[in-house]
């Protein structure tokens, strides 16, 4: 089961797709900050045979020295820290090491991180170069693309009407933490900055049950560069968030600011505890004004502190969790982050979450049924601190029936797809990588699209400014709605933020101003007057379950950002 909150796009079978500090002056593309050293993915020859890795969350910096020293006396062995969070990666015999690390004094508790040791485990693909960097002069055409007619998000939130005043500033970083961005698509290349972007993550071949998980590692030391997408869900993201106005494919929401991929889940969707506190906490670091999240961590779809019908291990997993993303959450949002993050696709009252059935999500065939309760169980990160939280919708503005929901956790809506109702086309189009398209029988060796991309609705347009060709595809999910509202929130900062040349970019604007313009200028949706049964929708025209604050509005919020 995958985690990032997206339903995939073919028309006749939908289907859910579960789904450190202070950093130095610097231009766009000029790489990380000399004060802050950015976490890197661990190569599986650096983990012994038999050893797994873990983090060891610390209960502050003071415990780290002894902390080591016990590690060491219980077989582990350091491998790098996030300094941040006070966390240690450390590789160590997997049996019974979450308890024993665990019981150490100065150690909060920790969690398995799922990168085996493994000799020569897949082919090598050799590495086709980087793309260039975002150029930070340059300032594409205001204007709409030739797919922007089926944008039909594009327009619900107003983005197109403010493009000619308001297409997004260079300067504005917006993150997307993901499974990576394609960098060689024509509408993600002028926007992307490759010298910022990050990959926290080490491609898993197969799984502990030997069934494939990533599959062949596509580059040497199964780490991907950071213009690379081998799931596709991160470059659909992007792309609404930000694909260039640049006359050919489609246009995003924010055309014209700036990209960074900080690339934290497998390509097979799964995004575990470390690369994703190593992505927050380095985003935080490089002065990115937005981040975007469309997935939650795994394996556990909630994070329950002491859940009765947990064992022992698992409980100690969970609270480490908790504690991990709250510090991360809470380190980003102090140095200007705007989180922004999606509230998933079950459509489930995400204060009365009931039962959980689909946890743990790996190792596959490890999941159990168990009880989870809203005081002490979480969905993260939307259910983190600071995360505005973000329901779909479809193109008639109504709910999207897979969408979560909840007055406690809602903050906006923004649309998302809603196939049930009427068809691919109520979906979300957006660009993809062209190697799944292939992986997937979407697109032939030659770049064709097949029958059954075809039937699935891919699209290609071949005519960029450098003669490319771009592809682009349909899907669905709350991870679709979030980044119209990241792409709204980056146009605010467009227009609000004030200079500040200690940030990469050179912009800023609190994440707290941010989100006041969001929420205080959306478009109020109440409740509609027959439910469906499934889904109670509970509140005022104001604020209610389906709709938060209401639908994001572009031109709204920049009138708003402007006072």
């Amino acid at each position: 089961m995958k985690s990032p909150r997206a339903v995939g796009w073919a028309a006749a079978a939908v289907v859910a797709a579960v789904a450190t500090a202070g950093a130095a002056s610097l231009a766009p593309g000029q790489g990380t900050p000399a004060a802050s050293v950015a976490p890197q993915a661990i190569s599986p020859a650096a983990v012994p045979a038999g050893h797994a890795t873990f983090t060891v969350l610390l209960d502050g910096p003071a415990a780290r020295d002894g902390v080591v020293a016990g590690i060491e006396a219980a077989g582990g062995h350091l491998l790098r820290e996030n300094t941040a969070v006070s966390a240690l990666v450390v590789d160590a015999p997997p049996a019974g090491f979450v308890e024993r690390v665990s019981a150490i004094e100065g150690v909060f508790g920790a969690t398995r991180g799922h990168v085996l040791g493994r000799a020569g485990s897949a082919p090598v693909a050799p590495h086709p170069g980087a793309a260039a960097a975002a150029d930070p002069a340059a300032a594409g055409p205001a204007g709409l693309d030739p797919l922007d007619t089926r944008l039909w998000g594009l327009s619900m939130v107003r983005a197109d009407a403010v493009r000619a005043v308001q297409p997004g500033d260079r300067r504005v970083l917006v993150g997307i933490l993901d499974t990576g961005v394609d960098g060689s698509n024509p509408d993600i290349a002028p926007n992307l900055d490759v010298g910022l972007s990050r990959n926290f993550v080490t491609d898993i071949p197969t799984d502990p049950t030997g069934g494939e998980l990533d599959g062949p590692c596509e580059f040497d030391g199964c780490v991907d560069p950071p213009d690379h997408d081998g799931g596709g869900h991160g470059t659909h993201v992007a792309g609404t968030v930000a694909a260039a106005a640049n006359g050919s494919g489609l246009s995003g929401v924010a055309p014209n600011v700036t990209l960074v991929n900080i690339r934290a889940g497998q390509d097979a969707g799964l995004f575990f505890l470390q690369p994703v506190i190593d992505a927050l906490t380095y985003g935080a670091d490089i002065g990115l004004d937005v981040i975007n999240m469309s997935f939650y961590v795994d394996p556990w779809r909630y994070n329950c502190i002491d859940n009765p019908a947990d064992p022992p291990e698992a409980r100690i997993e969970q609270r480490t969790t908790v504690e991990a993303m709250n510090r991360a959450l809470e380190y980003a949002h102090a140095r200007g982050v705007t989180l922004v993050g999606s509230l998933g696709n079950e459509n489930e009252d995400l204060g009365r979450p009931g039962q959980d059935t689909s946890s743990p999500n790996h190792p596959p065939g490890s999941e159990y049924a168990r009880p989870v309760d809203n005081a002490t169980c979480s969905d993260l990160p939307v259910e983190g601190p600071h995360v505005i939280g973000v329901s779909a919708v479809g193109p008639r503005g109504e709910k999207a029936e897979y969408s979560n929901y909840g007055v406690e956790q809602v903050s906006l809506a923004a649309p998302g797809g809603n196939n049930g109702i009427g068809g691919t086309e109520d979906m979300i189009l957006s660009s993809y990588p062209r190697s799944v398209l292939q992986r997937d029988g979407d697109v032939d060796a030659a770049g064709e699209i097949t029958q059954k991309g075809t039937a699935s609705g891919v699209q290609k347009v071949c005519g960029a400014p450098n003669g490319a060709c771009g592809y682009y595809a349909y899907l669905q999910g709350t991870s679709m709605a979030a980044p119209h509202v990241t792409g709204v929130a980056a146009l605010v900062v467009s227009r609000g933020g004030v200079p500040d040349p200690q940030r990469p970019g050179g912009l800023t604007m609190a994440p707290d101003e941010v989100e006041r313009a969001l929420v205080e200028s959306a478009h109020e949706t109440g409740c509609p007057v027959a439910a469906p049964p499934t889904a109670p929708c509970e509140g005022s025209p104001a604020f209610n379950g389906y709709y938060g604050n209401g639908i994001v509005d572009a031109v709204a919020a920049l009138d708003r950002a402007a006072r």
